[in-house]
């Protein structure tokens, strides 16, 4: 298991605009941060009960952060949820979901976890409003225990799930489910009573998706694309520290409770580590698409100021559909390159490639929508980014690579590229096919519009390009 600490100032930094082409971000860290949107407001809760909203997915405000007497969400937070933290022996809380159930009250499903240990247990407090008060309706699950679990059998860390990283959600039929778990025995999922919000009787745990013999996977979350008719289960690997490798992944099934195939065609129930043998990454990383991981565009003699910027250990996200607008998000947090353990929440847009896997593109969301492109508009220098496979805390950095007039891949690495319809990209290096989208959207580091591409193979492994 692993050990979260709260890190100790909310950080907050503000871009400000200096023109009307210029979009304006304002940070705040919110640790694993769940996405929910109420009316126009886009709303994150995370790890020791932090949250903030946004009206555009870029300039957040911080509402809440701490585990102590007086958190808007909770105010007596450590009465309220006393139980909670006695038998998970902590102070904090770890990643919250909220969902709004029929009824019209908001749900916080929280939960509490030893650290070192899969002691845990996960509840449930409702709110008339998203921002709070969530008045505790109690204990749905616990793990961890010497004797028999939640499901009458006798607990086994690498076989039972740690009852953490909850999220709940509507399948497309309106039955309402949860997905957890965190190392230990996997990943599961639960049917819930859309009425109550509690467990369905005679689960037990659950049925498990994934996962177990204490592989490094958590943070599930799922997404319904209507576009796809796919339910994409994201999934964070490795350790979430700056020295971790933790990367977010995802897999799919036509169903809510699987099974869950990654872009190979592999069962993700396969996706496990070796029994009696602590978190055997080599065992599992071989399993789910991998979206993000650890980057950094590197200097370039052209654009030397443009440089070093990326992201360390990106992971536990949520993801959220627009069914207006027909736009896809993931929201997460990440650490960065030189800044140590700080953390900030990150969107960025996605976008489903010809064979229906979301690829992520290179730079943080703002505000842009994917347009029409031409070639000329396309061809040129890039910084090239591939993401790899491997569960690894070794970043990731760019090189320098050329898409030319007349489709070929130059540099770095070498192969052809093509342009079809108004956007879609397919590039082809070393024999292998990556499918995505071309997109101009913000470099925050340059201060300007910038052609990128995002594209993914079959192997489960993404590329990014932003051109220099």
């Amino acid at each position: 298991m692993k050990n979260r600490t709260l890190i100790s100032l909310v950080s907050l930094s503000l871009i400000t605009a200096c023109s009307s082409n210029t979009p304006e971000f304002r940070n705040v860290s919110v640790h694993d941060p769940s996405v929910i949107k109420v009316d126009e407001m886009y709303y994150v809760f995370g790890s020791h009960l932090a949250s903030a909203k946004s009206k555009d997915l870029m300039s957040w405000t911080q509402l809440s952060s701490g585990v102590d007497d007086g958190n808007v969400l909770i105010p007596n937070v450590t009465e309220e949820l006393s139980e909670t933290l006695r038998w998970a022996q902590s102070d904090t809380l770890w990643a919250p979901d909220v969902i709004q159930l029929s009824d019209g009250k908001f749900y916080m499903y929280y939960d509490a976890c030893r650290g070192d240990s899969p002691l845990s247990a996960m509840g449930i407090a409702v709110s008339d409003k998203i921002e709070g008060p969530y008045k505790d309706k109690g204990i749905i699950l616990k793990s961890g225990m010497a004797g028999p679990g939640d499901d009458g059998e006798k607990y086994d860390s690498a076989v039972k799930p740690n009852v953490v990283d909850p999220d709940v959600f509507f399948d497309k039929d309106g039955k309402l489910w949860m997905v957890y778990g965190s190392y230990s025995g996997g990943i599961f999922i639960l049917g819930l009573d859309p009425r109550t919000g509690f467990p369905l009787p005679d689960q037990g745990y659950g049925k498990k998706l994934l996962g177990g013999n204490h592989a490094r996977i958590e943070g599930p979350y799922m997404l319904y694309s209507p576009e796809t008719s796919y339910y994409y289960l994201f999934l964070s690997y490795g350790g979430l520290d700056a020295n971790g490798g933790y990367n977010i992944r995802v897999a799919r099934s036509r169903n809510p409770d699987g099974p869950f195939e990654d872009s190979e065609g592999k069962a993700m129930i396969d996706a496990q580590g070796t029994p009696g043998k602590l978190f055997d990454d080599p065992a599992y990383s071989p399993y789910g698409m991998k979206l993000m991981g650890s980057f950094q565009f590197m200097n370039t003699e052209d654009d030397p100021e443009a440089s070093g910027t990326g992201y360390i250990s990106p992971g536990h996200n949520s993801a959220y559909y627009d069914d207006k607008s027909g736009q896809y998000y993931l929201i997460f947090h990440t650490r960065f390159p030189g800044r140590g353990e700080e953390h900030e929440v990150r969107v960025h847009q996605m976008f489903m490639n010809k064979e229906g896997w979301p690829v992520v593109a290179p730079h943080r969301y703002s505000g842009e929508k994917i347009g029409k492109y031409t070639a000329k508009e396309i061809s040129g220098g890039y910084a090239f980014i591939n993401h790899g496979k491997d569960i690894t805390a070794d970043i990731a950095g760019s090189k320098p690579i050329e898409l030319t007039a007349d489709g070929k891949i130059t540099g770095a690495v070498a192969g052809t590229w093509k342009l079809a319809g108004d956007h879609t990209a397919e590039l082809t290096i070393n024999g292998v096919v990556y499918s995505g989208v071309f997109l101009r959207e913000w470099n925050e580091a340059a201060g300007s519009q910038v052609m990128t591409f995002t594209a993914a193979s079959a192997e489960g492994v993404s590329l990014w390009g932003s051109q220099e």
